[in-house]
């Protein structure tokens, strides 16, 4: 039994579709079970609530196996321990009581790095790793960089106004990926009753490329001129907390981006085992060019 965190989610929704498709038996965890479509839930067995409450997980957790966690975005928590090592202490517990044998958990980039302990979201996501790998179950953290598909929260800036914008330098050279590989590497996992121990599993995407790399690729696929344009810390932290974003989360992802800026993912060494197959012209083409057409 495998037990799913965020099925609606992107990367939860396209990792249960892959386990789905292998035959495996799954077990969701869902706030409400009307968001799953009716395909999915003939499919699944249910259990309703939060992934933070301590009942919920207990019962989830009850004879599976494997679990893939994903700590859902909490733009409005107090602080980044309790967005992440918070909201996952619950789980450390119920791992242990109900002998759940394997994680795989969607992390970052970073450990070891000048950079982890004052990387915000990064640091938050390391000592979540931490936590649960502490329990004494088989632990794989993925260790992502940036994902392309953040990018879509930026469609209509894209579309109208022919620009996107980071508080990252436009020539940082950095790995990005696309949430369709890392859900494939995230079912492999799952469905692989044979590993053990901790480790992370970095998942690279299959080529550096920078915000200024990013804009020449999107004018071409989009045949329009798109470019680049950074912006200034406190002017992206403004713009979070406009948005309803509390201080400590809109200054943990300024932190982010900052080490990002400073060569967080730059870290680890590229091998074939780390590159993932979709490049970012292909994901323009395939996700963006149709979002932005729209």
């Amino acid at each position: 039994m495998i037990v799913v965190t965020t099925p609606t989610g992107q990367i939860g929704r396209q990792t249960l579709a892959r386990l789905l498709a292998a035959g495996a038996p799954v077990r969701v965890i869902v706030r409400a079970a009307g968001r799953l479509s009716p395909a999915v839930r003939d499919q699944v067995e249910v259990v309703e609530g939060s992934h933070g409450d301590a009942d919920v997980v207990t019962k989830a957790f009850d004879g599976a196996d494997s679990v893939l966690w994903v700590v859902p975005p909490n733009p409005h928590a107090p602080s980044l321990d309790a967005a992440f090592a918070g909201f996952s202490r619950p789980a450390s517990v119920a791992l242990k009581t109900q002998g759940v044998e394997r994680v795989v958990a969607v992390s970052a980039l970073g450990r070891g790095t000048p950079m982890a302990g004052h990387a915000g979201h990064v640091t938050a996501s390391l000592a979540m790793d931490d936590l649960l790998a502490g329990t004494g179950v088989g632990y794989r953290a993925l260790a992502m960089p940036s994902f392309m598909d953040n990018l879509l929260r930026q469609t209509e800036l894209i579309k109208n106004e022919g620009m996107f914008t980071s508080p990252i330098s436009g020539s940082r050279a950095m790995p990005i990926c696309a949430i369709d590989d890392i859900a494939a590497v995230a079912a492999d996992l799952l469905l692989d009753g044979t590993w053990s121990g901790v480790d992370e599993v970095p998942v690279l995407g299959p080529e550096d490329l920078s915000h200024d790399d990013m804009a020449k690729i999107m004018s071409e696929v989009l045949q329009r001129p798109v470019r680049f344009q950074q912006v200034s810390g406190p002017d992206f932290k403004a713009r979070l907390m406009q948005l309803g974003t509390s201080g400590a989360v809109a200054q943990g992802m300024l932190d982010m981006m900052q080490a990002k800026d400073a060569g967080l993912d730059n870290a680890v060494p590229r091998t074939a085992q780390a590159s993932t197959p979709t490049g970012f012209r292909q994901w323009c083409q395939d996700v963006l060019k149709p979002a932005i057409l729209t």
